[in-house]
């Protein structure tokens, strides 16, 4: 049965409509719902006093409820919310006030009244009204088959979360404690623009991105980060805790962020969950939990949220922690790391790459850009047959093709338009016009990518191009793989190979440069380092940012000599090279920065 649109059971039902039978104005049904549950303003006016009436008067109604998992709206099960209260019961924790910042269907709640015995008032916030109906409903449902004598003041309110005052609670309960708790949703901000929610913050670019960076997606972030950050910021200088389900890129975040933030939590932990089976999503997803008002942490452990449910384990957990024989990640010796017992056998590695990392080229147009070759013919995803000149077309890797250890041929091919980003492509037309007319001809599949990097670029603009694009050896790595692999990567039929926006790669124009790279980038040493910095569930395993912190010079200085030679002599085994080290020093030479002097006039 549904009231609102929000399920209502039998039980609930008969109970209504047997106690506001006869009451008829909203203040006199609203002391009912006080005294008998502790609702504040349980109806807001008499017209939903009424239609409650109304419709509960009546046997059935049955309305489909909709598919909200678009909005990242995954309603937790009572099992899952009952396991992150047995958590908090294991961490002492015995807050008056609960704060549920997007309460859903009230699962959280009805798990804080059954087992958090000292609560004296309760926050639900929501902005989908049949959920905050179903949220009273079920609340009504605990307390009639759980009868209490002593009820904490409930508020169940209906507005966004971004619309609600959260600062107006904090000062009136700053003694206190407080536990915020719940599962704000697992979604971005753009992909709730996209719905045309109007659930978003007002300032969506909340990290102040800027230039290329917000262009490109670094300003879209979970609505649930911004929520958390939200509720840490408003609660951070009262007593309490915060127990929320987030993705997991969501808590690096927050720990990255520390070392500017320096908020006011510490004893920060991490629980993974199931999410497949909790929420039949596939979804990286944890249990994010820290201690309000306290000196700022910058490290989180990690632990399952299966063993946390149970006592015993939750404390051997706490042994283990502070015994540090659990991962931990965050930030230590300056660095942000994602094991910090394992990053420090590698540690020394950890500092500037002499030589720039660069990602591969990014056109976002597959359908023609993206080329297969069968009997001399080119072949683009529209399974049209087309005549190119070679000039411009190159072969090209992917991240599923840096599979062994050495490269030289490809599986599929690409159109290069420029040699620099911006580059002026009017010359196709006239040096190369089957190509021309081929991509002209598609002019309008070309208009149709969505990034802001295109606009007001030269036609059939593509990214991630320069120089170092036409290196002829290169040594790369797949970003969206979770292998610590490198793999050398050789000039095709005498042309450069080029790579695609998942790849990231180095480029020479010496075949023993990059040879003598490969070796020291899969070596032990980095392998170890690697393992230690980069977070497996992330979306890219390796970025930029992350193989920059690689420091060849340090590790060249380092490596032992009789070890580099074994690995050339299996690569000139196995290849069929010569390669030698004499061009060793001359590769220390290039990597080691040009000391700049200044003459002192006056010495």
């Amino acid at each position: 049965m549904k009231v609102f649109e929000a399920n209502i059971t039998h039980q609930v039902s008969d109970y209504l409509i047997n106690n506001l039978k006869n009451v008829k104005s909203v203040e006199k049904a609203n002391q009912k719902m006080y005294d008998a549950f502790g609702f504040i303003h349980f109806f807001n006016s008499e017209e939903e006093l009424q239609v409650l009436k109304d419709t509960i008067s009546f046997s059935q109604n049955v309305v489909s409820e909709p598919d909200r998992a678009e909005y990242g709206d995954f309603q937790t099960s009572i099992n899952l919310a009952d396991r992150v209260t047995s958590h908090l019961i294991a961490k002492n924790s015995s807050p008056e006030i609960v704060i549920e910042p997007t309460c859903g269907k009230g699962n959280f709640i009805i798990a804080s009244l059954k087992r958090l015995k000292h609560i004296k008032q309760v926050f639900g916030i929501e902005i989908y009204r049949p959920y905050v109906w179903e949220s009273k409903f079920n609340i009504i449902d605990f307390y009639l088959n759980n009868p209490i004598d002593t009820k904490p003041e409930i508020s169940i309110i209906h507005s966004s979360v971004f619309d609600f005052d959260f600062k107006v609670i904090a000062p009136k309960n700053s003694t206190k404690e407080i536990l915020i708790i719940g599962n704000p949703p697992w979604v971005t901000n753009s992909k709730l623009g996209s719905l045309n929610s109007f659930n978003l913050p007002k300032k969506t670019n909340f990290k102040n991105h800027s230039g290329l960076d917000a262009m490109t997606g670094k300003s879209n972030f979970d609505i649930a980060e911004y929520i958390t950050l939200m509720m840490i910021e408003t609660f951070q200088h009262q007593a309490g805790s915060i127990a929320l389900l987030v993705k997991n890129a969501v808590i690096r975040n927050i720990v990255f962020d520390q070392i500017n933030n320096k908020h006011r939590i510490s004893e920060i932990e991490k629980y993974s969950i199931d999410s497949k089976k909790e929420f039949n999503v596939s979804v990286e997803a944890s249990l994010f939990y820290c201690k309000l008002n306290k000196e700022p942490g910058f490290e989180c452990a990690e632990f399952s949220i299966y063993t946390a449910g149970e006592l015993r384990a939750i404390k051997r957990a706490n042994r283990r922690m502070e015994e540090n024989d659990n991962n931990r990640f965050g930030w230590t010796l300056e660095k942000f790391v994602s094991n910090i017992d394992a990053y420090v056998h590698s540690k020394s590695i950890d500092g500037i790459c002499p030589f720039e990392w660069r990602q591969g080229i990014k056109h976002d147009c597959s359908s023609i850009m993206e080329l297969d070759k069968e009997n001399g013919h080119f072949i683009n995803r529209l399974n049209e047959k087309i005549k190119l000149e070679i000039d411009l077309v190159y072969g090209i890797l992917k991240s599923s093709d840096l599979k062994k250890t050495i490269v030289n041929e490809t599986r599929k091919y690409t159109i290069v338009t420029q040699r620099k980003v911006g580059q002026e492509t009017n010359y196709i037309k006239y040096d190369f016009p089957k190509t021309y007319e081929y991509l002209n001809r598609h002019q309008d599949i070309f208009k149709l990518r969505k990034s802001s990097i295109y606009n007001n670029k030269p036609l059939f603009s593509i990214f991630g191009v320069g120089d170092y694009s036409f290196k002829p050896y290169k040594v790369a790595i797949s970003g969206l793989y979770k292998t610590f692999h490198f793999t050398l990567v050789l000039p095709q039929n005498k042309k450069p190979i080029m790579l695609d926006d998942t790849c990231y790669m180095l480029g020479f124009d010496k075949l023993e440069f990059a040879v003598y790279s490969l070796i020291l980038l899969n070596c032990e040493t980095t392998q170890q380092f690697l393992q230690s910095i980069t977070f497996t569930d992330a979306k890219r395993t390796f970025t930029k940012d992350v193989l920059m912190r690689i420091d060849l010079l340090e590790l060249a200085r380092t490596f032992d000599k009789s070890e580099l030679q074994r690995h050339l002599n299996n690569i000139n085994e196995k290849y069929n090279y010569k390669l030698m080290l004499n061009f060793w020093d001359d590769f220390i030479k290039q990597m080691t920065p040009i000391q700049s002097g200044q003459f002192n006039l006056f010495a």
